[in-house]
């Protein structure tokens, strides 16, 4: 069984938040000032930081560990499907809440993305595209079993538009929905990254006959300039 990392106490990823770090970056010859701003915001962000020391792949992993702090959606034993897993820490958190397996058993957590990943102990990487025709059968073969959660963390290059930025994240959410309607068991969680504004009228009436309670959430560490939120759906009906 994979060795769970101590997470940080709630008063610890509290105040990950509110700490006002100001290390300085160098200027460099030829550097765009957006790298440079982004530098800047990794070198000063307490979760970058927290996240190396804990052994996660990135920040985001405390986004999935604050959702499901707050809504229970990973549980021991379940199967989890985690799409456009890539770096992987989504898929890391997901081991760790569900158990993980001996080496010598099929995992229960499965992480598909586009680019390749790096293994993770305790969970299956592939890399392939959701939106195949033949997905959906190598899911199930892959876990040998209905999934209990689909998560994805997946959003596009950001063009500036808002309204572009929209439509494509949704398009990704649409289609990550697809293949969790095709795998997901009964009473199984489905969740996912929008942005602010809200999922679109069409898809957030499909999930609130589907499932018996839906949410939207903006984790404390996602940035407070992000747009992004989070559609939690949880208690899945089967047709």
């Amino acid at each position: 069984m994979m060795k769970r990392p101590r997470r940080p106490s709630s008063t610890k990823k509290q105040s990950l938040g509110q700490r006002n770090l100001s290390t300085p970056v160098k200027t460099a010859k030829g550097r765009k000032l957006s790298s440079t701003r982004w530098l800047q915001r990794q070198l000063n962000d307490p979760y970058v930081a927290e996240s190396r020391r804990l052994g996660y792949r990135s920040r985001a992993a405390f986004k999935l560990i604050e959702l499901d702090d707050r809504f229970g959606i990973l549980a021991p034993g379940q199967h989890v499907l985690d799409l456009g897993a890539a770096p992987g820490g989504w898929t890391q958190v997901a081991v760790e809440r569900t158990g993980g397996v001996p080496s010598d058993t099929p995992p229960r957590v499965l992480a598909i993305d586009l680019s390749p990943i790096d293994p993770i102990p305790g969970a299956r990487c592939l890399c392939c595209d959701m939106r195949d025709a033949g997905c959906v059968e190598l899911i199930a073969r892959e876990l040998g079993a209905p999934v209990d959660a689909v998560l994805s963390d997946m959003a596009p290059a950001a063009t500036g538009h808002a309204g572009t930025d929209h439509l494509r994240i949704m398009a990704l959410v649409e289609a990550a929905w697809e293949v969790a309607e095709a795998v997901l068991a009964a009473d199984g969680a489905f969740v996912a990254k929008v942005l602010q504004g809200g999922t679109e009228r069409d898809l957030l009436d499909q999930l609130k006959r589907r499932f018996a309670r839906l949410r939207h959430a903006k984790p404390p560490s996602s940035r407070k300039e992000s747009a992004e939120i989070y559609v939690v759906a949880q208690g899945f009906r089967h047709p």
